[in-house]
């Protein structure tokens, strides 16, 4: 029998829609356009950080821009682009691949969000208040202290990540609940996706790893605002204590943006290949040991610090043994295609291209693991090399490729497959140009992070070409975003499978997904789901539940108001010294930070007292969709 809206809810649309959504999808689209504009805010920054190496004695930019160009361009796509543009397809494909409605806390999920996106905007306001955060990406100290970087930079960093940082905490709290308590019938762990479980594991990286990161940056947050000493050897602090502190997030860091792209690359190529993934369950303990090892490397980050023989060989060796686990995912997804029927559209075009890309990235990862020799490459451009054939031919690939795949569940569009390749070919090319001959670079002895070099070195040709392959890869983001535009004045009548092999539950529902994504809760009988109800004959999943009202968490404007309370006590506590005083009694940067926080906490405390109810979408209502899909 249908319900009636005990508690009717407002509906709301347009802008007011995207400001209060909890919907998972909606929020998936949100990560996915901030992390877009942070990838091109980032991006940007390298190709200005390009320009001015392309030449011996070039003064494009200052000595300082540049600094605050390269703390920035790392800062932003470490922080504010890969993490996002994960989390958007995270958000979007995660309940959808385990048969659930929504995450676990729909309400939390929006909080994560703005706060991510405040935190970002409040990292970028720098630029335009007298100087961006000039320490570098890693804010070693003491360069990150008061001594040498006296301005208020570095202070956009702190708090700008703390509160970025807040969101991807809840995030990933939210994604375990969500994938260990709201899995469909029939679906045990073994059976889960592989995306889904690189998805599990990254969110269990995020609750070990991001609480390190906090504890480090409120440390140098004291020691920036009030003038403590963790980190200044000259009050009995100790600056390698940063280095510990920023490496054991920064490690698994790493493997939290990696994992989710060897999840996407698993589900493409299985896909294209029209073949069950090879060695499932060894992928799957593959993943669990990465994340593992993960935590207990980060020294190797340190081998030039002067630990000691020890702890060099100690690190050494478990650098040394990450290469197992990775190596059996490389196999595994190479015997994937052997013998399959490939195709080899856009998404997989990327999905092939990540694999030799990222075995070139472990390769020189093995190498730079031997401590003896790692005091050879250290600081040079040989491990901007390795770290950017890790993360962009890696990660970003990786990205490329989820998107062209999970486009069409998303927005209701494929995307054109001619200009997808052009992306493909141009950025793929672009990068090998770029970072390939970084490597020699480094070998010939050209240290990171300087402004200039001088003439007769032998840097000049390489970085030359060095630049021209960052502007191909400029170009390759150009066609996508022109990609993004053409397909969006298509109509939205992708089928429901669009690529015809379609092995997991989010192919069973319609093309986007509705709001409550699956009418009916689908029965899982095996690994690949949909794959195996189409093998075995049956046009659609077995339901679990009978038709009947669905039960949805309603919309809320909050999470927007305590991420702008964060944003507003942020900038109010940075200038707690500089701005005069309210009235005589209080300063006004102390008075703003206060109403930010007043702000966070009347929301909280709204959202403690007032009960959501949520609405229920009825029968009639659901009984119409599938009659309008049919």
């Amino acid at each position: 029998m249908a319900h009636a809206h005990t508690h009717p809810v407002k509906r709301y649309s347009g802008l007011m829609d995207w400001l209060t959504t909890v919907d998972h999808k909606k929020i998936g689209i949100l990560y996915m356009i901030a992390g877009g504009f942070f990838f091109l805010v980032g991006g940007l920054e390298a190709i200005l950080i390009r320009v001015q190496l392309w030449k011996p004695l070039n003064n494009f930019v200052s000595a300082d821009t540049y600094n605050e160009l390269l703390t920035m361009h790392g800062t932003t796509m470490i922080f504010l682009a890969a993490m996002p543009l994960l989390f958007a397809l995270m958000n979007a494909v995660i309940p959808l691949q385990i048969g659930a409605r929504d995450v676990a806390f729909p309400f939390v999920n929006s909080l994560g969000f703005w706060t991510f996106l405040f935190g970002g905007i409040l990292l970028n306001v720098s630029w335009f208040t007298g100087g961006a955060p000039d320490a570098g990406w890693t804010s070693y100290a003491p360069l990150a202290g008061t001594t040498y970087s006296g301005d208020h930079g570095v202070d956009y960093y702190v708090l700008g990540l703390q509160i970025a940082g807040i969101g991807t905490l809840i995030g990933g709290i939210n994604f375990l609940v969500t994938i260990i308590n709201m899995r469909a019938p029939g679906m045990t762990f073994m059976r889960m996706p592989m995306f889904t479980w690189a998805a599990f594991i990254t969110s269990a990286l995020i609750l070990f790893a991001f609480p390190a990161l906090a504890v480090g940056l409120a440390a140098l947050m004291f020691d920036r605002l009030f003038d403590a000493n963790f980190f200044d050897p000259s009050g009995g602090g100790n600056a390698v204590l940063w280095e510990h502190i920023f490496w054991i997030f920064g490690h698994p860091e790493v493997y939290i943006l990696i994992l989710p792209a060897f999840g996407v690359i698993s589900e493409v190529i299985s896909t294209f290949s029209r073949k069950r993934l090879f060695g499932y369950s060894s992928m799957v303990f593959a993943t669990i040991l990465i994340g593992f090892l993960g935590f207990m490397v980060w020294a190797h980050h340190m081998f030039t610090v002067g630990l000691g023989p020890v702890a060099n060989a100690l690190f050494s060796i478990a650098t040394m043994l990450i290469a197992v686990p990775t190596g059996i995912k490389i196999f595994n997804w190479l015997f994937t295609m052997w013998g399959g029927s490939i195709k080899f559209t856009s998404a997989n075009l990327f999905a092939v291209g990540f694999i030799p890309t990222f075995v070139m990235g472990g390769v020189t990862g093995v190498m730079l693991a031997a401590a003896p020799a790692d005091f050879q490459y250290h600081d040079s451009y040989f491990v901007v090399a390795h770290f950017h054939y890790v993360i962009v031919g890696g990660l970003i690939l990786g990205i490329f490729s989820g998107l062209h795949y999970w486009w069409p569940k998303m927005f209701g569009r494929v995307l054109n497959e001619t200009l997808g390749k052009l992306t493909f070919w141009t950025f793929f090319i672009g990068f090998h140009l770029t970072f390939f001959i970084q490597h020699f670079l480094g070998l010939l002895g050209m240290p990171r992070r300087i402004w200039t070099y001088l003439d007769g070195l032998g840097f000049n040709e390489m970085n030359m070409i060095s630049t021209v392959g960052a502007f191909l890869m400029g170009f390759g983001t150009i066609f996508f975003l022109l990609n993004v535009v053409i397909t969006a004045f298509k109509p939205a009548d992708a089928p429901a499978d669009p690529w015809e092999d379609g092995r997991t539950l989010e192919w069973t529902i319609p093309s986007p997904a509705p709001e409550y994504n699956f009418a009916q809760t689908p029965l899982v009988r095996g690994y690949d789901a949909y794959w195996k109800e189409k093998m075995d004959g049956h046009k659609g999943m077995t339901p679990a539940e009978p038709i009947g009202p669905i039960h949805m968490p309603s919309p809320s404007i909050l999470p927007f108001f305590m991420g702008a309370g964060l944003f507003i006590a942020g900038l109010g506590f940075m200038y707690s010294h500089d701005w005069g005083e309210l009235f005589g009694l209080i300063k006004t940067g102390y008075a703003v930070g206060i109403f930010g926080l007043l702000i966070l906490f009347g929301c909280m405390f709204l959202r403690s007292v007032i009960d959501d109810h949520g609405f229920h979408i009825e029968e009639e209502e659901i009984l119409k969709d599938l009659g309008g899909k049919a």
